[in-house]
């Protein structure tokens, strides 16, 4: 019997996983990069500069994107890649788009670097309707504050004839949000910070809104200011006090050669980062007024220090720093119960530099209280507080060394005086008649 050889057998066998490998490279991704853009408003500018994120699992080969309206296309950007990423950002800008104001459909083309299509790839095409508009957003002020003290707060209602991305208040630059009400205006709380001058303040607040599209307005808002004269200290420091901060905080500092250079590290360098975090920690805020009312002090507590007091520090007959002591002193008990100056909810609890251990509550509205130096939090962050609801115990950490309270307020992350937040009359003139509208 004649035996047949395997051969022929074998050779289909692997034509056939050839014919399978070349078939899964071309069929194994059918879809096209998938596109993402942001803002993804529906308007633009000539200032818009859109982002594209696009994302395939082949890799970008190339995209073209650009404007279609008439049924006509002009590119805006084209770009083809020698290496196939699997994520490619594209930032479309607006400004040598030379549209007129109206509709358009912003079309955008992407390829993937698959085998797809006999080695073209995939190619997926996304036309979105747009509009190109010039026309900046109104603003129409409604309540003005009736006057603003240095160190002090100010509360503007506003208007504005569309949707806007965002708008609030500039203080040199120093943006401080407003928030969308109800009834469809604006509210924006902002601090008078006590390093300026009455005269360069007023010169110095703008109101501003963004639209959709990215058109800005910015015009000077009129505000009455008013000076206010702080606290000058010269203080003397020892060798015993410098031993003591570094003792005592000398993690702050760690590579601080002598006690004296651990001092002037805290209190410069430190200082300044826990500004910064709580700027940072003011943006962490609702939208609508939680609290109700004047605030509320540490009971039976006397004042040890004000806000804004100036202080110089010598040593051996020399001005070595200053610093501004920014909220109020109040000693009580040692261990005292501390309350909730208003209702709110707990947005930071944790060991903040000089600061110690601290509760910051947000209020609403960039409204924010701080309690610190605390031997014991007793809140959680994330938890609702009632006015009077105890949060925490004095104590001495962080830069402290009695038993007290440093309590402070924050207006838009900038700490302001506490003593208006505390005065019923202050917050009805303030802040009831200019928010709510209510009759006095």
């Amino acid at each position: 019997m004649r035996r047949r050889s395997i051969f022929p057998g074998m050779l289909t066998v692997v034509l056939l996983v050839v014919l399978g490998a070349i078939a899964f490279s071309f069929l194994k991704d059918m879809d096209g990069p998938t596109i993402v853009i942001a803002p993804a408003t529906g308007k633009v500018s000539a200032a818009s500069v859109l982002r594209i994120e696009l994302d395939d699992p082949s890799g970008i080969r190339s995209i073209t994107a650009g404007v279609r309206k008439n049924n006509v296309f002009s590119p805006l950007y084209s770009r083809h890649y020698d290496s196939y990423d699997l994520h490619r950002v594209v930032e479309l800008s607006f400004r040598d788009a030379n549209l007129r104001e109206g509709a358009f459909d912003l079309e955008i083309r992407a390829t993937d670097g698959s085998m797809a299509g006999f080695g073209q790839g995939n190619t997926r095409t996304l036309q979105i309707p747009m509009r190109y508009d010039l026309q900046p957003p109104r603003i129409s002020v409604k309540t003005l504050p009736p006057h603003i003290r240095r160190g002090g707060s100010a509360v503007v209602r506003y208007g504005v004839d569309e949707e806007v991305s965002e708008s609030g208040i500039l203080i040199q630059g120093y943006f401080v949000p407003g928030f969308l009400q109800q009834d469809g205006s604006y509210v924006c709380f902002f601090p008078f910070p006590y390093t300026m001058t009455a005269k360069d303040f007023k010169s110095s607040v703008e109101i501003m809104a963004t639209d959709l599209a990215g058109n800005v307005t910015r015009s000077r808002l009129t505000v009455v200011t008013l000076e206010r004269v702080f606290k000058n200290d010269t203080l003397e420091v020892n060798e015993s006090f410098l031993n003591a901060v570094q003792t005592k905080l000398g993690n702050l500092a760690p590579d601080a050669p002598t006690p004296l250079d651990c001092f002037l590290k805290i209190n410069n360098d430190v200082r300044a980062e826990n500004a910064a975090f709580l700027r940072d920690i003011g943006r962490n805020t609702v939208s609508g007024m939680l609290w109700g009312g004047a605030f509320q002090r540490l009971p039976r507590s006397a004042s040890k220090a004000g806000f804004a007091d100036h202080r110089f520090y010598t040593y051996q007959g020399k001005t070595i720093a200053e610093s501004y002591h920014l909220g109020l002193d109040l000693a009580s008990l040692r261990n005292a119960e501390v309350p909730a100056a208003n209702n709110g909810r707990v947005v930071f609890v944790g060991n903040l530099g000089i600061y110690g251990n601290i509760v910051v509550v947000d209020h609403g509205l960039g409204v924010m209280s701080l309690y610190s130096h605390l031997s014991e939090p007793l809140v959680q962050e994330g938890a609702a507080v009632m006015k009077g609801q105890t949060i925490g115990r004095t104590g001495t950490t962080g830069l402290a060394f009695g038993d007290h309270l440093h309590f402070g307020m924050l207006v838009g992350g900038v700490e302001v005086t506490p003593l208006e937040w505390i005065d019923a009359k202050w917050i009805h003139d303030n802040v009831i008649l200019r928010v709510t509208d209510q009759p006095s």
